[in-house]
């Protein structure tokens, strides 16, 4: 599904990923482990073109981006923090990006609200919701339109006890549909509970720990 070859990345003169190579299977949930400013994050948003590396090429499903597309085809993304209209609420929002490509229903925004756990119905504005139903907001808009790549920056972030064990079965569940994840995690539990392999980033550089 993704192919990272020799990509560094330079930002003034700051190294942030030194000449990493790496293949995430198809079907697999992969994880990414490593301290903050290690360059995960740069690494997710390399992958999805939110910043173009200085050197190397990633390919996403067969094409290369920058070159045959401008972002991966077919990805659900959460890279740091969800940003939402802060004034309507979590449908309103959801049903506001769905539109703009015209791929899902009214009843599937309903349904993939439910299925992270939020109620379709309720009227809350995002600007009043906890941290956890944003982060569950924000999967919901990453998933929606059935996407067979996800890329997933702290996913679990903001969630009480309950709500990391429902989107552990959850993205479980995705796997078992042949979705591709990348999930980047500082909780050793989700790594060990979710991930077919993992990756460590120090300081630029990516180590295969399994």
């Amino acid at each position: 599904m993704i192919n990272v070859d020799n990509v560094s990345l330079k930002i003034g003169k700051n190294e942030i990923l030194k000449n990493i190579n790496i293949t995430f299977q198809k079907g697999l949930i992969h994880g990414l482990i490593g301290r903050n400013g290690s360059g995960k994050t740069m690494l997710m948003k390399c992958i999805c073109e939110f910043i173009r590396p200085s050197d190397g090429s990633i390919t996403v499903n067969g094409k290369i981006i920058g070159k045959d597309c401008d972002f991966p085809e077919h990805a659900g993304i959460i890279i740091e923090t969800p940003g939402f209209i802060p004034y309507y609420s979590g449908y309103k929002n959801l049903k506001l990006l769905a539109d703009l490509k015209g791929k899902i229903t009214s009843e599937q925004i309903r349904k993939v609200m439910d299925n992270v756990g939020l109620n379709p119905d309720l009227r809350l504005s995002v600007k009043k919701y906890s941290l956890g139903m944003r982060q569950r907001l924000g999967l919901a808009q990453a998933i929606m339109e059935n996407p067979d790549l996800l890329v997933l920056d702290e996913p679990m972030n903001g969630l009480d006890k309950d709500g990391v064990a429902d989107m552990r079965k959850y993205l479980l569940k995705l796997k078992e549909q042949g979705k591709t994840i990348l999930i980047a995690s500082h909780s050793t539990e989700d790594i060990d509970i979710l991930c077919d392999t993992v990756c460590e980033m120090d300081k630029g550089v990516l180590t295969i720990v399994r």
